[in-house]
């Protein structure tokens, strides 16, 4: 029975292992956290805490060990069409053309996407002109635009996105930044996204996340005033907000 919860994703209670040669090793051990429609959460903390498992538990590829996941009120046992990836390394197949790329994930939901479709995302992309270029003759920033847009042609309600700016240069992932909040404002979908950025995580959450520990545990989760403000940086709020979160990290981040 569906879950009668407004919220689009509810994560209760979730605990991850892996199998090592001593035992089970605890990866994730009461991880909660509910996001709405229309929300974003960006999740932050040391390196193998555990961040990217957890996304990839969200998009139902990963299984776990105790706690529920639900995506509008149904558990989530497996990939479902109303959520996206995006992973950091683009998952694209070089011997693909942009193009190409971005209508994959749609050819394999055989999911119809006319010429005029792919022409206006790739205009909302800034993708003009590389409808015939193969990934390595694109840009970092072009490559996150062709996986990002793989991931829009879906339509998804949930966008996940796994560090998905952190190969780039700063100039570039300022401008991606920017790109995927006017995506959010333009589009009906919510998005949780995985970042070791301070300054990312407070541009692109409207709520953060915490994780740490060995198992990593929610060691904070608050919302963030600046989010959707014109110029976030220049806000004595941001400061106070990197702040705290590097007060939290200590040095682990």
């Amino acid at each position: 029975m569906a879950d009668l919860s407004p919220n689009l994703l509810s994560v209760d209670d979730v605990r991850k292992e892996y199998a090592a040669e001593d035992g089970a090793r605890p990866v994730l051990d009461g991880v909660s956290f509910d996001l709405g429609p229309r929300d974003t959460l960006a999740v932050i903390g040391p390196s193998g805490c555990g961040k990217t498992t957890l996304l990839l538990m969200i998009a139902g590829l990963v299984p776990f060990e105790g706690g529920r996941i639900l995506l509008k009120g149904n558990p989530v046992k497996k990939p479902v069409r109303e959520t996206g990836l995006v992973l950091q390394n683009y998952g694209l197949f070089p011997w693909k053309t942009a193009r190409r790329n971005i209508a994959l994930g749609a050819k394999v939901q055989k999911r119809p996407v006319s010429e005029a479709q792919l022409d206006a995302l790739e205009a909302e992309l800034g993708l003009e002109g590389t409808r015939n270029l193969y990934p390595q003759q694109l840009s970092g920033g072009q490559r996150q635009r062709v996986a990002l847009g793989r991931a829009l042609l879906l339509r998804p309600e949930l966008l996940l996105l796994d560090e998905p700016f952190a190969a780039l240069d700063a100039m570039t992932r300022e401008r991606l930044q920017r790109l995927l909040l006017g995506l959010f404002y333009q589009r009906s979908f919510s998005y949780v996204i995985v970042t070791h950025a301070i300054e990312e995580a407070v541009i692109l959450g409207r709520r953060i996340m915490v994780l740490m520990g060995s198992p990593a545990r929610v060691a904070g989760l608050f919302d963030n005033p600046t989010f959707g403000r014109p110029d976030p940086r220049t806000d004595p709020d941001f400061f106070n907000i990197t702040v705290r979160l590097r007060r939290l990290l200590g040095d682990g981040a």
